[in-house]
C-alpha cells in the first residue's frame, strides 16, 4: 500500500486539493492534472498506480480520456476510478463501459473512495 501513486484528473482545484489531503494522509503519493492532455503527459512520465478520473471536464471529458488510456498499451492496465457528480445507475454503467474499473459519486465519500482504491491496487 505504501508509496502507491495516484493520479487525480479533475478540472476543479478544490476537488484536487481535498483529495490530495485525504490521500496523502493515507500514505499515497499524489500527482494531479486539471485536464486530460496533461494527464496523458503525466502518465507517460511517471509510474502511476491508479487514476481518479473526473468524468465531467471541459474540452475532453473523462469518458473520452478513459477510452484513450485504455487504447494506449503502455498505460492501458492502470486501474481507473471514475469520479462524477452524476449518480444515476446508467451513469455508473456508462463509466464502466468506457473502461473504468469502479465509480464514486461526488460529493466523495472518503471511506468509499479508499475502499475502491485498495480493492484495485
Amino acid at each position: 500500500m505504501m508509496n502507491k501513486k495516484v493520479l487525480i484528473v479533475d478540472d476543479d482545484p478544490r476537488n484536487i486539493f481535498a483529495l490530495k489531503l485525504t490521500l496523502k494522509s493515507r500514505g499515497y503519493q499524489v500527482e494531479s492534472s486539471m485536464n486530460a492532455q496533461l494527464a496523458f503527459q503525466i502518465l507517460k512520465d511517471s509510474e502511476i498506480d491508479i487514476i481518479l478520473m473526473d468524468m465531467m471536464m471541459p474540452e475532453m471529458d473523462g469518458y473520452e480520456a478513459v477510452k484513450i488510456i485504455r487504447n494506449t498499451p503502455a498505460v492501458s492496465r492502470i486501474p481507473i476510478i471514475a469520479v462524477t457528480a452524476q449518480a444515476m445507475p446508467e451513469d455508473r454503467q456508462k463509466c464502466l463501459d468506457a473502461g473504468a474499473q469502479d465509480y464514486v459519486s461526488k460529493p466523495i465519500d472518503v471511506d468509499q473512495l479508499i475502499t475502491a482504491i485498495e480493492k484495485l491496487l
